[in-house]
């Protein structure tokens, strides 16, 4: 999973609101031919994590993504791999702020887009190469801008969007901050809002290895307990996540999955890498494999290890395992497969009473 989107307590006071992620760079000091938001971090572009950061906020009602004229092929792909929503692409101009400037057109112009996107009150200017953002954190930033006139934080700027509409040709082509021409022109004061410590941008190619450790340690600290909707079982999943959320970040989800849980492919999408499986089922390994299945589709990167916890309560009244050794054998056996694509398969028994 990406950075996770913070507190669900979060939604601020002000709608709609709308984000413009600048991803139009060349990233040479990053060096090599890949412009920097499209490297890969544990097998997914950078873009996709800033995106998905702004993507889980409910509060969120469109996200325009600038990149220049050549990758805007590249950016497409992206968005239907990784089945972003809400998003939109927009051709950038030749500086950062002709390009965030062809981003806010999209809500007063139909040069853009075939329809005119709802205006928002606020919008979040958030670099594409900042993949580590909290949700939080931008609520704070929008409700300081709706009472200031603009918000900024650590370059993370929100503001009022006709602010670049006032703007001279040479502030286009040469101004480099949001928050200079907000206070040039638009007669307010500013908010500074303090920020997180993984708030930063990648710039050089080091970068990418510390964006890729903060991933790393965040998917560690993130599991999803899944149980079917049989009372016995939803009750040791809820109990599971009492006892774990204070430790990690849980997300508990209760479903069948002999329908398409949409909730349950939102999290695989957004890159939750840790299950615990809940069943009472005699064979349970038929439910691990449908969600197995799933978590392939996603096209989630398998380049660090998934994990699957099986937990089986058995609660019927023999006090002898329920679960043969033929059964036993299937579940080895779908261990050995599986650990080939990179998932790791556990199983727990535990007697229910």
């Amino acid at each position: 999973m990406e950075p996770s989107g913070g507190s669900r307590d979060a939604r601020p006071a002000v709608t709609p609101v709308a984000a413009v992620l600048p991803a139009g760079g060349s990233g040479e000091r990053l060096g090599g031919a890949t412009p920097k938001q499209f490297c890969a971090v544990q097998g997914r572009p950078l873009v996709s994590y800033a995106v998905r950061a702004m993507e889980r906020i409910s509060w969120i009602s469109d996200i325009i993504v600038v990149v220049s004229p050549e990758n805007i092929e590249t950016m497409k792909s992206i968005i239907e791999k990784y089945g972003h929503k809400r998003v939109m692409i927009v051709k950038g101009g030749i500086t950062r702020h002709r390009s965030i400037f062809n981003g806010l057109k999209v809500f007063a112009e139909n040069e853009f887009s075939n329809h005119l996107l709802q205006k928002p009150e606020v919008v979040i200017i958030h670099d594409a190469v900042r993949p580590f953002v909290e949700e939080d954190i931008l609520s704070k930033v929008v409700m300081a801008a709706k009472e200031h006139g603009v918000c900024t934080i650590q370059q993370c700027s929100s503001a009022v969007f006709f602010i670049l509409y006032s703007c001279t040709d040479y502030d286009l082509d040469y101004g480099t901050e949001c928050l200079h021409l907000a206070l040039k022109y638009c007669n307010t004061s500013a908010k500074l809002v303090e920020g997180t410590a993984d708030l930063w941008k990648v710039t050089y190619k080091r970068d990418l290895y510390a964006a890729e450790s903060i991933i790393k340690d965040n998917l560690s600290q993130q599991v999803c307990i899944i149980t079917n909707v049989k009372e016995a079982v939803a009750q040791v999943g809820f109990l599971l996540h009492e006892s774990l959320k204070s430790q990690i970040k849980v997300e508990a989800v209760s479903i069948c999955l002999s329908k398409n849980d949409s909730h349950l492919q939102n999290i695989f999408s957004g890159q939750c890498y840790n299950f615990i499986c809940v069943n009472d089922k005699k064979y349970a390994i038929q439910e691990t494999q449908q969600l197995v299945d799933m978590l392939e589709k996603s096209n989630i990167p398998l380049s660090y290890p998934v994990v699957f916890i099986l937990v089986h309560l058995d609660i019927s009244e023999n006090i002898s395992f329920s679960i043969g050794m033929e059964e036993l054998t299937r579940i080895k056996k779908f261990a050995r497969e599986v650990k080939k694509k990179n998932i790791l398969v556990y199983g727990l028994l535990i007697q229910y009473k």
